[in-house]
């Protein structure tokens, strides 16, 4: 490491500017000229050549529909599953063929939830955890692969929107939104992915928010907790790719603007304005996207899907 003693110690030199000096255009001839223009002429043709391949694979991504993945038979653990967006991917997921781990602190909707994906004709199972906690998604890891078998498929779904300013509520309040829509996120990654690695079969689901992009007043907590889901996301699928492991395990994106599952949310939406500002979308078509980013290996689902634009930039 460099001594703190030695910083400001080199005395400095102004740098050359690179502009050439009145001796220097005099020594530059015709020839020279000629073939620095060349030079530049050629490097110019070489880009377009390195170019063309790169169109010609986003010209064909534009055309060509990623082919379907069958994920009939795999176990998909939903988090936040008792209830409105959880409830339905639980379902969809269903359809597809998938048994299905509920978890949720809700038990007696949970019962429910898993009394309806039964009728579809797979196996499913609800589980009371608290995935704010570490020891709690450890343990429910276990109960899971005893009860199911190992998880393929992992929705963090699980989230609170509490509709206060920064400087409501207790300080409690507000570690507990980050508790349970990032820190859940953190600790189900570093449990579950290693196995999916092991089985070389995983896909993992975050239900992140158009609040990833889109800073609203008196949702500060839940903007920083989605920004940060957002943030997570993008550097574990990173990771992943650089490990050689993210043909194995996917990874998938959800931006929705809100869902219409709660009387209340919609009322408190409605008095700050926000309601006519944001398209507010159907739990059904949100989860419906969610197991189409399943099926197809999308990185990123944005809902509805002129929000991508806007947000790609950030």
């Amino acid at each position: 490491m460099q001594s703190l003693h030695n910083i400001g110690q080199t005395p400095y030199q102004k740098a050359l500017s690179g502009k050439p000096t009145a001796s220097s255009r005099a020594r530059t001839g015709p020839l020279e000229t000629v073939s620095f223009a060349a030079s530049v002429v050629l490097d110019v043709v070489k880009f377009f050549v390195l170019l063309i391949p790169i169109i010609v694979q986003y010209a064909v991504s534009l055309t060509r529909k990623a082919p379907k993945k069958n994920i009939s038979g795999w176990t998909a653990l939903v988090t936040g599953g008792a209830n409105g967006l959880g409830r339905d991917i639980c379902l969809q997921l269903a359809q597809t063929g998938c048994h299905i781990a509920v978890v949720d602190l809700d038990d007696v909707n949970g019962e429910q939830t898993v009394a309806d994906v039964r009728k579809l004709g797979v196996k499913a199972q609800f589980f009371k955890a608290d995935v704010s906690s570490y020891e709690a998604v450890s343990k429910l890891k276990m109960e899971v692969s005893t009860k199911l078998g190992p998880v393929d498929i992992l929705v963090n779904n699980a989230g609170v929107l509490p509709l206060m300013s920064l400087r409501e509520g207790t300080p409690d309040d507000l570690k507990k939104v980050i508790e349970i829509n990032l820190l859940s996120h953190l600790w189900t990654l570093r449990l579950f992915t290693d196995d999916m690695i092991q089985r070389k079969r995983g896909h993992i689901v975050a239900i992140a928010s158009i609040a990833s992009f889109l800073p609203i007043e008196r949702m500060i907590t839940y903007a920083a907790s989605k920004y940060g889901v957002r943030g997570l996301m993008g550097s574990f699928a990173s990771e992943l790719h650089n490990e050689g492991v993210d043909d194995i395990v996917k990874t998938t994106t959800v931006y929705p603007c809100f869902i219409k599952t709660r009387l209340e949310l919609m009322d408190a939406l409605k008095k700050m304005g926000i309601k006519n500002r944001v398209p507010i979308m159907h739990s059904e078509t949100v989860a419906r996207a969610v197991v189409g980013g399943i099926l197809y290996n999308k990185a990123h689902v944005h809902l509805p899907k002129l929000n991508a634009p806007s947000s790609k930039g950030h």
